[in-house]
């Protein structure tokens, strides 16, 4: 039986809602996660509807302004799990949507998903790169970008100083015998969780576009990266999410890690720890958000979590995004350090002063047997303004 002909069964014949959900699966030969979505569905659509009747006195399928909203916001009544009505001070009749979380009660949808992109994706030969003889491990850092926030600047213009960032992180490193780049992807790359426009706890955003556009435009920013290092070196991509998408750059993660599968020139860490650890030579570098951990703690949180590598690895540091500005701490030899955003400001930025922050890109050198020796900035006030009209 098909999802369609469960869905048809339970409104016709009302009984069957009754029922037990593993007695219908078994007497429909079904998944019982697809009965409870059915049924979830159906009920759903019950309630919506008694409350337009009450509050509006019409049948909701007749309501054209309610079709247009759903219309607008890219959804069907199969999306809606409940809605709240109310008006504005001019009468006009406004609309709060819950919907199902469909990446949760369908998982089959996202497997199917990433199964067809990783068939699909072309394999890319090994390129031969120039051996080093001093090898380094050039890590580029440009966390907190925000994708999709409303700021001065256009999103176009946060696209050209992100990859004007990397290039130019690149071109400062000329001379420097690049064994691998380091990029780690997120920390706040997109704005919001999504629908909601807020963040992963409910803090509401202002977006500057829907959820789907961010969510495509903010990957296909990335690949252009990672296509763009892949020329010169390997590239390992670590994905850390932050306390803005830590939900959605799970899936960015996947989508990265389906396109990136068969080439042999680019690595994608998107495992499920949401603090990501990288080896080179004696370094050794733990990547975090920065909102939850307290920063004198961490030295005994990567013993703990990875005592191996901490063992092998002299240099040890941590990387973090959330504050947008420059600092550097030292807690039992282990530096954490909170690199700086390329994002403009947005208005809660602006009232609450939290302006004057150079906003610049950084690029950290890793030599196998030396450590860290240094990194390089790039500044976006030396790339011009775009602003939006």
């Amino acid at each position: 039986m098909t999802r369609d002909e469960i869905i048809e069964k339970f409104r016709t014949r009302k009984g069957f809602l009754k029922k037990g959900a593993q007695w219908l699966a078994d007497k429909w030969e079904v998944d019982i996660a697809i009965i409870r979505d059915c049924k979830k569905l159906v009920t759903s659509e019950e309630w919506i509807q008694e409350r337009m009747n009450n509050d509006n006195g019409h049948q909701l399928s007749q309501s054209q302004a309610f079709q247009k909203h759903l219309l607008d916001n890219g959804l069907t009544m199969a999306d809606v799990k409940s809605v709240k009505f109310w008006q504005n001070f001019n009468g006009e009749q406004r609309y709060s949507i819950v919907t199902h979380n469909q990446w949760h009660e369908q998982p089959e949808v996202k497997k199917q998903l990433l199964e067809y992109i990783k068939k699909r994706s072309h394999k890319v030969p090994k390129l031969k790169y120039k051996k080093p003889k001093d090898p380094i491990c050039y890590e580029i850092s440009l966390p907190d970008i925000h994708y999709g926030k409303i700021t001065d600047e256009s999103p176009e213009a946060l696209e050209k100083h992100y990859i004007q960032a990397i290039q130019d992180l690149h071109r400062k490193a000329d001379g420097l015998e690049i064994e691998r780049f380091l990029l780690p992807v997120g920390n706040d790359g997109l704005n919001s969780e999504g629908m909601s426009r807020a963040t992963t706890k409910g803090t509401p955003q202002q977006d500057s576009m829907r959820w789907r556009q961010s969510f495509r435009g903010y990957w296909h920013l990335v690949t252009k990266a990672i296509d763009y290092l892949s020329q010169y070196a390997p590239v390992d991509v670590l994905v850390v999410q932050g306390n803005h998408d830590f939900e959605r750059m799970f899936y960015v993660g996947e989508v990265l890690a389906a396109l990136y599968h068969n080439n042999k020139n680019v690595t994608v860490d998107n495992s499920l720890e949401s603090r990501k650890y990288y080896e080179y030579g004696i370094n050794m570098i733990m990547f975090t958000h920065g909102d939850k951990e307290k920063p004198q703690e961490l030295p005994l949180l990567i013993a703990t979590e990875q005592p191996e590598m901490w063992s092998r690895c002299k240099i040890r540091e941590v990387h973090c995004g959330h504050k947008h500005k420059e600092m550097l701490n030292e807690y039992m030899g282990t530096k954490v350090r909170f690199i700086p955003s390329i994002c403009a400001n947005d208005t809660w930025h602006k009232t609450q002063g939290y302006v004057g922050t150079l906003r610049c890109g950084q690029a950290y050198i890793w030599n196998k047997n030396r450590g860290l020796e240094g990194y390089l900035q790039t500044n976006v006030m030396n790339y011009g303004v775009e602003t939006e009209s």
